[in-house]
This record gives structure tokens, sequence and C-alpha cells, in this order.
């Protein structure tokens, strides 16, 4: 009987069920305090206004999978927005300014991953170091000035509707939602997927299996800096102008959307599936006091909010995995008990 038990229980035990019905409660009091909330034009600027953080949270789902993390996402996204000012108004063809933000993208993931793994110094140091370097980069390219004579068919892309979705889905987020079955079958359907959950368990385990540690988690940074350029060419065209603080602060946004996802911070625990449902969290919490007109100044309180209870949560989760272990075998490790219920005596070694 406690076999069936926890076979019914587990999955309403797993942190993506609670987050799940968050999602959905968040969904009925937006709708019951603002009319416009599932409009489709308010379900349209979700994606316009979420798309690019959406899509830096994939990559650093796997990053912190793996025991490590990466603070500099917002100022690979703000790098490669100025890159691409930059070029454009020395009149580069676009072709050629994709390709090369591509390049330093990779690059810039590389650097990233090459400090924490050949040279062993911790993945937050080294990202806090080269998000100040890179966000000066940005700086450097573009200084005070702004570029937004970008071609009507590429910032089109940015606020127009992705085809044959009725007007309510925007491109990132039609990106995000390929890249989100991409990220998903790599990290749950292959052996590269099980590596990077076996890295953040224990990395020395990991090594003793076989696992190339360094190489994979260098593919993981260089992945993270390839789609952040791609968020931050996506933001330009959004935006229609390319400045030096274009993605500012967003890194907060991806990781506290990512531990909200159940990601652990320790590395070794998470899904897909738990992120998709914290952007929709994030997201659905955020324009639902926008509606209301909560203090926007202020909403940088929720966001903050969201990374402790996430934290703290995820502290509290082993509260669900003792529960599993305990349902089944009825009091698994009490050693067998005796005739009373009670188990025996300890016996004193001579």
């Amino acid at each position: 009987m406690s076999d069936r038990i926890r076979a019914w229980m587990g999955p309403l035990l797993r942190w993506e069920t609670g987050l799940a019905l968050v999602v959905v409660i968040i969904g009925i009091v937006g709708a019951s305090v603002s009319s416009q909330f599932f409009t489709s034009n308010n379900i349209f600027n979700l994606g316009l206004s979420y798309g690019e953080i959406a899509i830096m949270t994939l990559p650093m789902t796997l990053i912190v999978i793996s025991g490590e993390i990466d603070l500099s996402v917002a100022s690979i996204l703000g790098m490669s927005s100025a890159l691409l000012g930059y070029l454009w108004a020395r009149h580069w063809p676009m072709l050629g300014i994709f390709l090369l933000v591509a390049v330093v993208g990779l690059a810039a993931g590389a650097i990233n991953g090459l400090l924490v793994t050949r040279l062993g110094l911790p993945s937050l140091a080294v990202t806090i170091g080269t998000l100040a370097v890179y966000r000066g980069i940005a700086t450097i390219l573009l200084g005070p000035n702004t570029v937004a004579n970008f071609p009507v068919t590429y910032t089109n892309l940015g606020v127009n509707a992705f085809p044959f979705t009725g007007n309510d889905l925007t491109y990132s987020a039609a990106i995000f939602i390929v890249l989100a079955l991409v990220f998903g079958i790599v990290l749950h359907a292959t052996p590269f997927g099980r590596s990077v959950y076996a890295m953040g368990a224990s990395v020395e385990a990991a090594q003793f299996a076989g696992i190339r540690v360094k190489r994979i988690k260098t593919i993981l940074f260089m992945t993270s800096g390839l789609v952040c350029a791609l968020a931050g060419v996506l933001l330009t065209f959004r935006l229609n102008t390319a400045v030096q603080n274009n993605g500012l602060g967003l890194e907060l946004a991806v990781v506290a959307i990512v531990l909200l996802g159940g990601v652990s911070i320790f590395g070794g625990k998470g899904t897909v599936i738990g992120v998709v449902l914290g952007v929709l969290a994030f997201a659905g919490i955020q324009n639902a006091l926008f509606l209301t007109n909560f203090n926007q100044e202020a909403a940088g309180i929720v966001t903050g909010a969201l990374l402790l209870l996430s934290v703290f949560g995820l502290n509290l989760g082993s509260f669900s995995d003792r529960l599993r272990e305990w349902l089944p075998a009825g009091r698994r490790g009490r050693g067998p008990e005796s005739p009373a219920g009670r188990p025996p005596a300890s016996v004193t070694p001579p």
C-alpha cells in the first residue's frame, strides 16, 4: 500500500507541480484584478517584454544544474547590441554583422568557460568580473551615442507577430519555445544532459566516470554566450535602438526565474519545464502588478523577493524528498520493529 501511495503522491510533491498551481493562481488573480490580463494584446506585450529574458534562462539552466553560474549574460547581451549598432553605423552588411556578433558571443562565453575550467576560478567571481568587462566594451563601442536607423525588415521582427499565430506570439517568444524544446531534449534525453546532472551532483564522481567535465562546462558557457548574443540582436531590433546600456540589470531576472523554476543553486537538480513555468510565473506576476498601476520603481522588490523565496523553498524542498523516502516501507531507516511496534533496544557492545 505504501508503494502505491508513494507512486500516487510522488508527482504531487514535485516542485514543478506546485509551480504549475502557482501559475494557475496568478492567472486567476490577474484576470480578477484586470480585464486586460488575458487579452490578445496583453499576451503579445508579455512576449515582447520578457522574450529576451526567457531566452537567456535556457542556457543558464544548464549552467546552474552543472554547478556553476553565469552573471555576465546581460552584459553579453548589451555588448552584442552595442556591436550590432557600431557595425551598422559603419555600413557593414547585416549578414556579416550577424556572423561577427555570433562569433563574439561564442568568444565571450569561451572566456568565461576557460577561466572557470582551466584556471579553476569560481564561476561566480569570474562572471562578476566579465560582467563589468563586457559592459565596459559596450561603453567603448558606442559611448553616449545611439544607433537607431535599422532597416524596417529587421525591426519588424522585434515588434510584429510570428506568422500563423493569430497575432498573439512574438518572434522572441516563438524562438524561446523552439529553444526550450531543444534544450529540454538535450538535458533530459541525451547522454550530454545526464553528464550535466552528474557534474552538478559531484564533479569528482563525474570525472571518475569518465565525463569530460572541463570540455562540457566550456561548451555550456559558450552556448550561453551565443544565445545571449541572439537575445541582444532581438532586443536591439525590438527597441530599434542600440545603446551601451541595453539589458542593464537583466541578469537578476534571469537568475530569479531559473531558481523559481526549481533549479538548485548547488547544482544537480532542475528541469526545463520548471524553468518554462518559472518564466510564466515571473512574467505573470510582473504584468499583473503593472496592470494594477503598482509602482514600477519598486518592482525590483518583487524580483528580489522571488529570488529569496525560491532559494528558501528549494532548501525546504528536501522536505518532500524526505517525505517520499518516509512513505514507502514505513519509516525507512528505523530498522526492524519489535512486536509492540517499537524499535528494539540498543545493545551495548562489550
